[in-house]
């Protein structure tokens, strides 16, 4: 698939929502813990169940890599079943990469995520954007030539990312001065839709931050993190989009793996609730975008 796919998808189900899949397993159903052999077929039961669940309705999902990798060696396999069931049952996949800490990492990451036959197949990564452009320059080649994408983390939703990303840099903020950098890889890249293979990913819960990038940024897509944090709520979330609702897509954070939590219920209806959440978000986002 590819960013144009993505922003089909989106317009067409008119539900700018990404379902994450990424949780400890005490916030898993306690009916389906105690059901199963391990944690790892647990969790890989619930994500196929949600994945089947929100089917047609939200068009893209998002599985962390560490919450399986954290599982063992099951997390791992479970993992790749999950990313082939979901691009199976015809979502836009993106996968939080795993952890790169300098050039070769990045490489290496490239090489098996993004290839042909890889065991972890998705449509695009979350990196992160403070180790510089080397770290995302292995990647643009897949994003030319492949049809993948890739957001890159400038602004994150936790409580203490203004301590270094909402710094002053010789008079940009720092998340701002990291934006400049990812646009310069997502130069001459654009797809039919506008958007770039080349996108960023900033925090529901800064709207200062999403009204400056959607102004400065005509043509990088923008995944808004956070739904769930403190702080974060659709109006803000709404100013990722253009005038045209395009644009963008908010990830639902843990508020729908965690619905029936949210909800005080015993979790035998976590499908249901999760299914109300997503309708939810969705109503509340297009009463302030309109999605042509």
């Amino acid at each position: 698939m590819s960013i144009d796919v993505l922003q089909e998808k989106i317009r067409k189900t008119k539900c700018p929502v990404m379902l994450e899949l990424a949780a400890s397993v005490s916030e898993l159903p306690a009916h389906i813990l105690s059901g199963a052999s391990s944690e790892a077929e647990a969790y890989g039961r619930v994500c196929r169940e949600l994945l089947e669940a929100l089917k047609g309705t939200v068009p893209a999902a998002r599985v962390s890599f560490s919450s399986f990798a954290l599982l063992g060696p099951e997390g791992l396999v479970q993992l790749a079943s999950i990313l082939s069931y979901a691009k199976k049952l015809g979502y836009y996949v993106t996968l939080d990469a795993p952890e790169i800490l300098g050039v070769r990492a990045a490489e290496r990451t490239a090489e098996v995520v993004f290839a042909d036959h890889s065991p972890f197949p998705c449509d695009s990564l979350i990196l992160l954007s403070y180790l510089g452009t080397d770290c995302v320059k292995p990647f643009l080649n897949s994003c030319k030539t492949a049809k993948k994408d890739i957001f890159v983390a400038i602004r994150t939703a936790n409580r203490s990312a203004p301590e270094l990303q909402d710094l002053l840099a010789g008079g940009r903020l720092v998340h701002i001065a990291a934006a400049d950098l990812v646009n310069r890889c997502a130069e001459g890249l654009s797809g039919k839709c506008g958007y770039s293979p080349v996108g960023i990913m900033s925090a529901a819960n800064a709207p200062d931050s999403l009204r400056a990038l959607r102004s400065k940024y005509q043509r990088l897509f923008l995944l808004v993190d956070g739904f769930s944090a403190v702080g974060a709520n659709a109006k803000n979330c709404a100013l990722a989009f253009d005038k045209l609702g395009h644009g963008a897509i908010v990830c639902g954070g843990g508020s729908i793996l965690r619905a029936s939590q949210q909800a005080e219920s015993d979790g035998s209806d976590y499908l249901q609730q999760a299914q109300l959440c997503v309708e939810r978000m969705r109503r509340n986002l297009l009463r302030y975008i309109t999605i042509l």
